[in-house]
């Protein structure tokens, strides 16, 4: 299992500068977790079949994952709080990590928990010994 996870943050009613302060506050939850490291990614950068229409309304962060067990779990439960905060604004979000891409646009509190909870189970398996 690939390590790093990649965020994604999109915003359509936002512009680039709002994506680039939710982004970067984002950043900052992050790097308080046992991760290895949280980097911002130029909207140069982003990977290829991203599906980003305006790269300068992205916001993207690699976040080292390390050895830690239950560092996709903290990722996550991070992220939903602080998607669970963002209500004059409500980003889409796309997790990438190995093949595996989740997306979350306009969904319930309750979808986005499950989805999240779905993401970080299969990964957990993966990653589990044989």
């Amino acid at each position: 299992m690939d390590d790093r996870l990649m965020i994604l943050v999109s915003d359509d009613d936002a512009g680039a500068e709002q994506v680039e302060e939710l982004t970067r506050h984002l950043r900052e939850e992050l790097l308080q977790l046992d991760v290895d490291d949280v980097t911002s990614v130029p909207a140069d950068d982003v990977p290829a079949g991203a599906r980003v229409v305006d790269p300068a309304t992205v916001g993207s962060l690699l976040v080292t994952l390390g050895t830690s067990v239950g560092a996709l779990d903290q990722v996550v439960t991070v992220v939903r709080r602080w998607l669970g905060r963002c209500r004059d604004t409500r980003p889409s979000l796309r997790l990438r990590l190995d093949e595996d891409e989740l997306e979350i646009s306009k969904a319930t509190d309750d979808q986005v928990a499950l989805a999240f909870d779905l993401f970080v189970r299969q990964h957990a398996a993966a990653a589990a010994p044989p």
